[in-house]
């Protein structure tokens, strides 16, 4: 709506990080919720009543913040372990009754989808992983929370069983899911920057194969090396995603923003393939557009979209559509599933916008890929 004095910038998490790092954000303070702390300002996350588990992305915050402020209702005697963020790193501690509800935490473990038409995207997803060639001792993998993501996740345990592979990391909004192909030797670590369900708690806090690290060491492209470097594979979503790849996942269909891109377009360029899953249509809206409303990763980034109708394959990565093509699987070009979309729901008209930009588009880099305007 326009209603901020000046434009909104979203950063990836990635890019948020190396805004820090760089100076080009500054922090004159950061209040940092602590379910632990001791007097002397050490915290973690994974002790006390409103355990969260890794405080990953408040690790930059505390670095560089002119002042740091630790907010606990769970004060313990000195010295507190294990420390997430250290006492050289905080300023002040600040005791409250309570720091918050933990009932988000508490909910349960985030659900494999139930719904059939996300069980075929997600079981072409899995397939398109083993045709790669990559699915080998020493695979990694990053993947969201969301159902579909962590049934794609649960197709490929089954294929690891299978074939015995072991992989090296996976990395992603940490479930019980993930926690469970860790315990039963799928993986032989968990990097962790923040965790979606208490079996996610338990894990980091009692299993040292399960390592808490930060947003930097996640995902910042300026550091001298970030983990996203070191995915083989990156599970993806997407609200648009256009005839060139470029995926948005910042503003729906009518252009309202939704929320911030997360660590999108960090896990796309690092990884050996990235693969975006969406259905072909939303809300009798297809998901696919001559160009997408805002461009959140770009497609030179993007190799591979799954959807219920078939997979795409970016022209770019001609050793994938051959190795998928052999592996009979069902590949259009992106343009006869933009084709498909249409004729099951219709073209689309565009949503009107006004001159004034409302909010500004950061890629990881920090360069401007793209903006967002107010409505007409």
């Amino acid at each position: 709506s326009g209603l901020l004095p000046r434009a909104a910038v979203f950063r990836t998490h990635g890019g948020r990080a190396r805004a820090i790092e760089c100076g080009d954000l500054k922090i004159d303070v950061a209040f940092i919720a602590a379910p632990s702390a001791d007097a002397y300002g050490n915290i973690n996350g994974v002790t006390g009543e409103t355990a969260c588990g890794s405080l990953g992305y408040a690790f930059p915050d505390a670095d560089y913040a002119d002042q740091v402020v630790a907010v606990t209702d769970n004060l313990q005697p000195y010295p507190l372990t294990p420390i997430s963020i250290s006492q050289e790193r905080v300023d002040w501690v600040v005791e409250l009754e309570k720091i918050g509800d933990p009932n988000g935490i508490v909910s349960g473990t985030t659900k494999v989808t139930k719904d059939p038409v996300q069980l075929i995207i997600a079981q072409n997803a899995a397939k398109a992983i083993a045709a790669s060639g990559l699915l080998q001792n020493g695979f990694s993998l990053q993947t969201g929370a969301g159902g579909a993501s962590l049934a794609a996740a649960a197709f490929i345990a089954g294929m690891m069983r299978e074939k015995h592979v072991v992989g090296s990391f996976i990395m992603g909004g940490i479930t019980g899911l993930l926690v469970k192909m860790l315990e039963e030797g799928l993986f032989k670590r968990i990097l962790d920057v923040q965790d979606f369900d208490l079996e996610a708690v338990r894990s980091v806090r009692e299993n040292p194969a399960h390592e808490e690290v930060g947003a930097c060491l996640y995902a910042s492209p300026f550091n001298s090396g970030c983990i996203v470097n070191q995915l083989d594979c990156a599970i993806l979503g997407a609200t648009e995603i256009d005839t060139d790849f470029n995926v948005n996942v910042l503003t729906g269909s009518a252009g309202a923003i939704m929320g911030g891109s997360g660590g999108h377009s960090d896990a796309a360029a690092g990884a050996k393939m990235t693969i975006i899953t969406a259905n072909l249509t939303r809300s009798r809206i297809a998901v696919i557009k001559d160009r997408v409303r805002t461009i959140c990763t770009p497609g030179e980034t993007v190799d591979v979209l799954v959807t219920e109708w078939g997979i795409a394959v970016n022209p770019r990565r001609t050793d994938l559509l051959e190795r998928f093509k052999k592996a009979k699987l069902p590949v259009h070009s992106i343009e006869k599933l933009r084709e498909k979309a249409e004729r099951l729901c219709g073209k689309a008209r565009p949503i009107p916008e006004g001159e004034r930009i409302v909010g500004i588009v950061e890629y990881r880099d920090g360069t401007i890929i793209d903006v967002v305007r107010a409505r007409a």
